[in-house]
């Protein structure tokens, strides 16, 4: 089973995470941050991860470092899950509509850890969330987790329905790159290492 627990304590955040990336999509996730929750929850389900989550923040600050400081401790934990890589698929690219919006995330565990976020239009909150913090999460899961992640947001209209349509779509694309598939011997790289 790739299951890991971590924690994480600054001044400004105390973390708590559990993933397990061959779950079925439960979620106990209490980050303070409403909007974040969500998120993290569709991401959980779409993904078919098992995640708990608990952060207690500096919110009477803002939501920055509590949205970061999970992006953080999530990242680290599931590059501590997919281990040596050995037997992952490795790839994947996934479209996934909302409504009227429709994002494309592109994922490579490459070891390398780089992101291209094309995301245009957001309102600036969505209710009392500042919409930038999409980025800086996606920003520190990538550092953490050593993978290579595109975002592209193809259109939408509204900034809730092309968020989600990208945290569904980060799921569902991080759960088939992180698949084990028997066919794969080893590291999938020319390489011999990730």
């Amino acid at each position: 089973m790739r299951i890991e627990r971590l924690a994480r304590r600054t001044n400004e955040t105390a973390v708590e995470l559990e993933l397990n990336l061959d779950g079925i999509g439960k979620t106990d996730i209490r980050t303070g941050v409403g909007f974040l929750d969500h998120m993290l929850t569709l991401f959980t389900k779409h993904g078919r991860f098992d995640l708990k989550v608990e952060c207690v923040g500096d919110l009477e600050v803002d939501q920055h470092h509590s949205t970061e400081d999970v992006g953080i401790v999530l990242g680290q934990a599931f590059a501590m899950c997919i281990g040596t890589k050995e037997g992952i698929e490795r790839y994947a690219t996934v479209s996934t509509p909302m409504d009227e919006a429709l994002s494309t995330v592109s994922v490579d565990i490459s070891g390398r850890s780089f992101l291209v976020y094309r995301v245009e239009g957001l309102k600036d909150k969505v209710g009392d969330f500042d919409t930038e913090l999409v980025e800086e999460f996606f920003l520190a899961f990538t550092r953490h987790a050593g993978i290579t992640l595109h975002i592209q947001l193809e259109y939408g209209k509204n900034s809730h329905h092309m968020i989600e349509s990208i945290y569904k779509g980060f799921g569902r694309a991080l759960c088939l790159a992180s698949a084990v598939n028997p066919q794969i011997s080893g590291v999938p790289s020319t390489k011999g290492a990730l």
